[in-house]
């Protein structure tokens, strides 16, 4: 009898495989959205402006880690007479990240909520 059950285990389970979605077939539903233009339109759209996003928010990221590494003396100038241009900095990129986020979520409730819609639309659904 195995008393060795849990984490400890000498024994190893594999999980379980997921299920492999089927190849669509010509002409299938799948099919003819991945061909619309309309939806090829949307990818390209999506993913241009994410990377943009993801582009801007790694510099201003990368750009204060930089500073810290770098120029720690810049960063301890006084600004105000009880904060730092570092504290200042900091403050930014985090409220940078939520206008990014804004930004990108005015987008998907404008454009690309009226480019699904074409989408379904011209596919007749």
């Amino acid at each position: 009898m195995s008393t060795a059950t849990g984490l400890g285990s000498a024994e190893t389970r594999s999980a379980p495989a997921a299920p492999r979605p089927a190849h669509a077939e010509p002409g299938s539903a799948v099919d003819r959205i991945a061909r619309s233009p309309q939806f090829q339109q949307l990818v390209h759209e999506r993913t241009r402006f994410g990377w943009a996003l993801t582009a801007a928010m790694l510099v201003v990221y990368f750009g204060f880690i930089g500073l810290i590494a770098f120029d720690k003396s810049l960063l301890a100038v006084k600004v105000g007479s009880t904060s730092t241009l570092g504290l200042v900095l900091g403050v930014f990129v985090i409220v940078f990240a939520f206008v990014l986020t804004g930004l990108y979520v005015a987008r998907a409730n404008t454009r690309y909520d009226a480019l699904s819609d074409e989408l379904k639309r011209s596919l007749g659904q």
